[in-house]
């Protein structure tokens, strides 16, 4: 996993700890899949009785802190258990086949044509074409991701050209904005945002943060079990957010 997503070029917030974040002694036959490393989806990985937790997002967002409370409880319980858990941040997010953000923009039809979304240097977010009225789009979204998306209609009814950067994406929008999108799809953005898309008359979606980060964990579950013969299973545990 660690050379298929090129952890060691990617860059990444310095808690990402992209890789293996816990490991266990023994080997493994069954992957649980999750978009967050929390308790409940440790707890799910007991109940199925899962030897990996794969994760979008890992354990040490929180930076140095004491292995005490819940911390303890959620380190505690993958080493008592032997459950290793292994994390990917933005390598999965902007890769090419099994990323967050290229597989979105997939199932929403769009024709890739480039990549942007910078983070210091490595492109995370795709663009491309389709031929789609707004509403039409936020239509689809909702359907496909099971929330009701936000939209700043600040742009153009019919959408042409669309940016995709899944998760946390609403500083995106000047980029956005610079590289001729009309529409930008994202998971969710401050409020001040609103005014970065209204004065740069750029369609923004908000479709959820949880939401649009569901597909590469998914992606990367059934590339690995098939590549190693191991059965696997997705926790669903969304945040709404």
């Amino acid at each position: 996993m660690d050379d298929y997503l090129r952890v060691a070029e990617v860059p990444d917030y310095p808690q990402a700890f992209n890789g293996l974040q816990v490991e266990n002694p023994g080997s493994v036959s069954r992957i649980l899949a999750a978009v967050d490393a929390c308790q409940s989806s440790i707890d799910a990985a007991v109940v199925v009785g899962a030897d990996l937790v794969l994760v979008h997002h890992g354990l040490f967002w929180g930076g140095l802190e004491p292995i005490t409370g819940r911390n303890w409880k959620r380190l505690g319980e993958l080493i008592r258990k032997d459950i290793a858990l292994y994390s990917s941040h933005l390598p999965l997010d902007c890769h090419e086949e099994v990323g967050n953000s290229a597989l979105l923009a997939k199932q929403l039809g769009v024709s890739q044509t480039g990549r942007f979304a910078q983070y210091e240097g490595t492109a995370i977010g795709v663009m491309g074409e389709l031929n789609l009225e707004l509403n039409e789009l936020s239509e689809r979204l909702e359907e496909l991701l099971g929330t009701s998306p936000t939209v700043i209609a600040t742009g153009p009814r019919q959408v042409k050209r669309v940016g995709v950067v899944t998760g946390g994406g609403g500083p995106s929008i000047g980029e956005a904005a610079a590289a001729g999108l009309d529409t930008l799809i994202t998971g969710e953005g401050s409020h001040h945002t609103y005014f970065d898309a209204e004065e740069l008359g750029i369609n923004v979606i908000y479709a959820g943060h949880y939401a649009t980060e569901t597909f590469g964990v998914k992606a990367l579950a059934a590339r690995v079990a098939d590549k190693f013969g191991l059965e696997w299973e997705f926790f669903d545990h969304p945040t709404g957010l």
